[in-house]
């Protein structure tokens, strides 16, 4: 049984040493406690536990603390796969709830399983998900000083569970002050993917993981008998030819665990039981 995390990218720029001992200490614990939830539950319930910590973290731009795009609003995307029988369901631009990636794990069971703004909301209300504002005062502060921070925010899990199968699960707040509309890898298969080979959640700049491909490209070089080490260095590769920006976390089914970015710093944190590794 293996567990990775990911909280977006740090920026020494842009944040301060507390704010990043901060996120070295979160990730650590989300991570322990994923991994002990992993003990007693299959890896689609672990990634979604440990998801839904780091959305409820205000550390990370996902759920609460997401940011605010251009209109004033915020707008969430989440997804979830599992790569055991190959399905994928997510929600794409909701607002107002506190855990999208609750909202996707419901979503598994509808043969529409990927759904948008006020159809996602309305969704999510139907099953009990109450009106929540994921707004705090620094997003508002960021937001009317005009501050943009790049948009690489974004968490995500990858695990892999006692039976031998994996899942991976991804969330994010936006980039802030996006286009109103905009849609992130987040909630498609460039950004989060798994099968019964390898799962690969992603986090940086959308379009560039988009236009990349990346998560689904990892995990099918995978498939085809390439080692995860080999398929991340290959697709960052390939990235990094269209200046592309992001990283990524991944799992193979013989429990390697690999992670890669573009650019420093990626946030992260993987347990064994054992060893914790941790982003410096």
């Amino acid at each position: 049984m293996k567990i990775i995390i990911h909280g977006g990218f740090f920026s020494e720029s842009d944040q301060s040493h507390e704010v990043k001992t901060a996120k070295q200490n979160s990730l650590k614990e989300i991570a322990r406690k994923a991994f002990e939830f992993l003990q007693n539950h299959t890896s689609e319930e672990t990634v979604v536990y440990a998801v839904s910590l780091l959305e409820d973290d205000v550390l990370f731009n996902a759920g609460i603390g997401s940011q605010i795009q251009s209109d004033g609003k915020i707008r969430m995307s989440a997804s979830l796969m599992n790569g055991e029988n190959q399905k994928f369901s997510g929600v794409v631009n909701i607002e107002n709830v506190k855990n999208p990636i609750d909202v996707a794990q419901v979503l598994m069971k509808e043969d529409d399983r990927v759904l948008g703004g006020i159809g996602a909301k309305k969704y999510a209300e139907e099953y009990g998900f109450k009106d929540f504002s994921t707004e705090i005062p620094q997003r508002r502060k960021e937001y009317e000083e005009k501050l943009i921070n790049g948009g690489k925010g974004t968490v995500g899990c990858v695990a892999l569970d006692q039976h031998g199968n994996l899942a991976a699960a991804t969330s994010t707040g936006g980039k802030g002050f996006e286009l109103v509309g905009r849609i992130s890898d987040s909630a498609t298969v460039a950004g989060n993917f798994a099968n019964q080979y390898c799962a690969v959640s992603c986090t940086g700049v959308g379009e560039d993981i988009v236009s990349n491909a990346t998560a689904a490209k990892i995990v099918i070089r995978v498939t085809d008998g390439m080692s995860i080490e080999k398929a991340f260095e290959k697709t960052f590769t390939e990235l990094q030819e269209i200046d592309g920006f992001a990283g990524a976390i991944g799992i193979d089914k013989n429990g390697n665990i690999y992670h890669q970015d573009s650019h420093p710093t990626m946030v992260f944190a993987s347990y064994d039981g054992k060893e914790f590794e941790i982003f410096r």
